[in-house]
């Protein structure tokens, strides 16, 4: 990180610190008993730093072949790599108006609190640095990554203690602002409901650099529209209202075509970004999906524990 922690959050109340405790046993059992030998397993020392060129020898692999190298000298040389030990985990939480909603179970940003809970005390486990940064239509505010669990509790109190001065969600410039803060490589966490203009080009830029994974959180009402007559609803970011006939069958169905759109299109942009998706909901829990992700992400390494 090249900037200092920025954003204003107010004293932690009684009531976040009671959050906060609540959040770190829910977390901390959900870490003991499933997510900490499954982080290791994917993160941990996944991460190749160069250390030197060196003489090829016989059983070196011909894909560390440093072809600049080996033209100039006449012979062939290898890149050596080392395992990196440490690695920096940044959890982006997207704290617009739109993420203060829920019509079951909880709402989008204490879903998004409790997720990077379970993400911050996994890398701490692990011995990594942790740190995050909350953003509407600006950075919010920005803890630097470190270790510890007095640092990861930080982490967790000033998600749940930030009041957003902006209600808007401008994600293109968060995701830029990660980029361009997060020196080294990292594994990046981006919770949002992604409900946000001109994001899929930083996000494509972010995963070139970083170890991008994309948590799009929802709630089961935004997939499909009650049939309780005209209602009128109100953008919780812009405060523009519309008015719509929800017993009509043919607005219910030409929603329900949009909101499919939408969540193929954001697919697909996580797709071409070469960005995982864990997708969570507020009416159940994330441990399937969670555990789900890091399986995956073994699969592909080959199983390596």
């Amino acid at each position: 990180m090249t900037e200092a922690a920025v954003g204003a959050r107010r004293a932690p109340s009684a009531d976040v610190l009671r959050q906060v405790r609540r959040l770190e046993l829910t977390a901390r059992g959900l870490v003991n008993a499933a997510f900490a030998g499954e982080y290791r397993s994917v993160f941990t020392g996944s991460g190749m730093e160069f250390a030197e060129v060196r003489e090829y020898q016989p059983g070196d692999e011909v894909r560390t072949i440093d072809w600049n190298v080996t033209a100039r000298m006449g012979r062939p040389f290898v890149r050596r790599y080392v395992e990196e030990r440490e690695r920096t985990v940044m959890v982006a939480i997207d704290a617009s108006a739109s993420t203060r909603f829920a019509t079951a179970g909880r709402f989008k940003n204490e879903l998004a609190a409790e997720f990077a809970a379970v993400v911050a005390l996994c890398a701490i486990r692990s011995n990594d640095r942790v740190g995050g940064l909350m953003f509407t239509d600006r950075v919010e505010h920005l803890v630097p990554p470190a270790k510890g669990r007095r640092h990861a509790l930080r982490l967790v109190r000033d998600v749940l203690a930030v009041e957003p001065s902006g209600r808007g969600t401008d994600l293109a410039a968060a995701l830029t602002a990660l980029t361009r803060m997060t020196t080294h490589r990292a594994i990046v966490f981006v919770l949002s409901d992604f409900d946000a203009p001109d994001w899929a080009g930083p996000l494509a830029r972010l995963a070139q650099r970083h170890d991008t994974i994309a948590v799009p959180i929802e709630d089961p009402a935004e997939r499909v529209l009650p049939d309780a007559g005209v209602v009128r609803f109100v953008d919780p970011e812009s405060g523009i209202e519309v008015e719509a006939d929800t017993s009509d069958a043919r607005v219910r169905a030409a929603y329900a075509e949009q909101v499919c759109r939408e969540r193929a299109t954001r697919s697909a942009a996580f797709r071409r970004a070469r960005v995982d998706e864990i997708a969570v909901r507020t009416d159940r829990g994330y441990a399937r999906e969670l555990l789900a992700f890091f399986r995956r992400r073994l699969a592909r390494r080959g199983g390596r524990k």
